[in-house]
């Protein structure tokens, strides 16, 4: 094991200060005791997919929804565990790192050893890989003291994000079972979590003692579904990101002759990018799935810019500050589809000298009219899940450029009679994601790991920890577990009645919802933003003072809490039972009936497979 790992560190006195600091606990959590209340077992929202996922999942696919109840809470059929035997668990950082990953860590310790101080706790050094290889670190209190509540995955480190091929999946199976695990808990985003829902599928089907647990961990913030409102570090990055664009936004104020473009992390969903921009109030942000909607062509979007510039040119403006996610690329059509012709030259074994060679002639027009350095990093091997290597491809360089010619252009046309065009550009990756976490995220990311005890102590197996009312205070957050089956989809050919399922079941990126309040409070502001310069500082992330309580505006502003409507309705179907009893009257049976057949003509229509294709791709 490398000697780095776990090792006590020197701390700066904010450090440390944030290393005393205890998260909240919900009233439901406190206590020795687990007590949890079963729903009804699951389907999932993809139900043109739903015999793919059942049969891919026969042992994990329609599990009950898990809510864990306080001490006294009066549930009639809540299971109540007592008895905490002494625990084995494991403990792998999957994904990349995002603020507050040491505080899932810090949850699942205490909560093991208050329950049983016999229970060990071992996290997997170098992340799959020590999985793979049985490397451990046993947590204790000494490893834990200077992580509490502070950034990075430096305390066990991470190297590859995947258990996906069958090699794989073998060795962490055998992992396991030689360390005589009783949980294995995976931390990481859409991808980390299928993976773990075939690492419990496997486990299950194999008879191992091992139940799986995962947990929803991603700077990207593209985790969400009915059970997931938010996912552990996007918060931290958001308060982040958004106070290093508001500081460029008052030097655009100050010198008034730059314009910046400043792109942003979020893979293929533009979260991070919409949520700065309520944020901060920059002039413009490009999202991604604006540009897939409307199918916006690198010359659309160029010429959209182009024309703000002028029209702020004509306000005597001539700066601003413009965002763009890192997954744009991938959403305009044209480049998107050169990408696809190039990832399938390379997957032949052609060398990027070469490949521009034999590229269809549309494809190479194209790739000869973009510049150098862009035709360079297209050219980048893709990641596992064969993305282009979107950290890498500079496409706020690629606009500034373009829009720089054209600004060009119309000057020596006399249609843009302003001054000369100057763009200064920005990648804003890897500033926030090792940041210190928010008070949110430590309290967010501890709950969490509270939680995945109580699922490995009531036996639940291919469950994610879920914490549903998160925009409220801590003491009225509402704990639980879903099925990482209930959240997954797989992709279709085509849209309609006639679509067919393709491909493995998977959790999908979710992208932001154009028809979502977030998104509605971006276009009624869009206006002003652009032209007023109304930038806003949220200032630097607070434990105590202002800003110290703030949630995103995106979690803040969308009404969420999924798994208390499905108790609100069980309650609704217990009180109709209660008043349609035999020997009630006939009026109220009418009644009754009339409205009953009602709602189920209305939800066999919104739940057939040609009904819920139309969401997906």
């Amino acid at each position: 094991m490398d000697v780095d790992y776990g090792l006590p560190r020197e701390l700066s006195d904010l450090q440390n200060k944030r290393a005393h600091y205890q998260p909240l606990l919900p009233p439901c959590l406190q206590g020795t005791t687990v007590r949890v209340e079963f729903g009804d077992g699951t389907t999932t929202a993809d139900l043109a997919g739903h015999h793919v996922i059942s049969h891919s999942f026969p042992h994990t696919y329609g599990q009950p929804l898990a809510h864990f109840l306080r001490a006294t809470a009066v549930v009639a059929d809540a299971q109540i565990i007592t008895e905490h035997p002494a625990m084995r668990v494991g403990f792998v950082f999957s994904g990349r790192q995002s603020p507050g990953g040491h505080n899932v860590v810090w949850g699942i310790y205490n909560a093991l050893k208050i329950h049983n101080p016999k229970s060990v706790l071992l996290g997997f050094v170098g992340g799959t890989e020590g999985l793979f290889a049985q490397k451990t670190l046993e947590i204790t209190e000494d490893v834990l003291a200077t992580y509490k509540n502070q950034g990075g995955y430096d305390m066990l480190g991470r190297t590859k994000d995947q258990i996906r091929t069958s090699e794989q999946v073998n060795a962490a199976l055998v992992a396991c079972q030689t360390l005589k695990l009783d949980g294995l808990v995976i931390v990481g985003g859409v991808t980390s979590n299928t993976d773990a829902a075939q690492l419990a599928e496997t486990f299950a089907e194999s008879k191992c003692a091992t139940k799986v647990v995962g947990v929803p961990v991603t700077l990207n913030g593209d985790l969400k579904n009915q059970f997931v409102e938010t996912n552990v570090g996007f918060d931290t990055i958001c308060k982040v990101n958004s106070q290093l664009i508001s500081n460029v936004c008052t030097d655009a104020l100050s010198a008034e002759k730059y314009y910046y473009f400043i792109r942003l992390m979020g893979r293929k969903a533009s979260h991070v990018a919409l949520e700065c921009t309520l944020q901060s109030h920059p002039n413009m942000v490009v999202l991604g799935e604006e540009v897939a909607s409307s199918k916006l062509t690198l010359f659309d979007i160029t010429t959209q810019i182009c024309d703000a510039v002028q029209a702020r040119s004509e306000k005597d403006k001539y700066h601003g500050v413009i965002l763009i996610p890192e997954g744009l690329v991938e959403t305009i059509p044209e480049l998107y589809a050169l990408l696809q012709e190039i990832h399938s030259l390379q997957r032949e074994g052609v060398s990027p000298d070469e490949i521009s060679k034999q590229l269809s002639p549309w494809a190479s027009a194209l790739f000869e009219f973009l510049p150098p350095f862009f035709r360079r990093q297209l050219l980048l091997v893709p990641e596992s899940d064969d993305s282009a290597q979107l950290s890498q491809i500079e496409m706020e360089k690629l606009l500034a450029q373009l829009v720089e010619s054209e600004i060009n252009k119309r000057l020596k046309l006399g249609t843009y009679k302003g001054k000369k065009f100057n763009a200064i550009c920005h990648f804003f990756g890897y500033q926030a994601r090792g940041s210190l976490p928010s008070k949110f995220d430590c309290d967010y990311a501890y709950v969490l790991g509270y939680i995945c005890y109580h699922i490995l102590a009531a036996g639940l197996n291919g469950y994610m920890a879920t914490i549903t009312n998160l925009k409220n205070p801590v003491n009225k957050w509402k704990c639980g577990a879903a099925p990482i089956t209930a959240m997954m989809s797989v992709k279709q050919w085509s849209h309609g009645p006639g679509a067919r399922s393709v491909g493995k079941p998977s959790i999908h990126p979710a992208t932001v919802d154009l028809k979502g309040r977030a998104y509605e409070m971006l276009r009624l502001s869009a206006g002003n933003f652009l032209m007023e310069d109304i930038y806003r500082n949220p200032g630097p992330l607070q434990f105590e003072g202002p800003g110290s309580d703030t949630k995103t505006i995106i979690l803040s502003v969308e009404d969420q809490d999924y798994m208390g409507r499905i108790k609100k309705l069980q309650e609704y179907l217990n009180k109709v039972k209660s008043i349609v009893k035999p020997g009630c009257s006939q009026d109220v049976l009418k009644a009754a009936l009339s409205a009953m057949a009602s709602v189920t003509d209305v939800l066999s229509v919104m739940t057939t497979p040609s009904y819920s294709s139309q969401s997906y791709i």
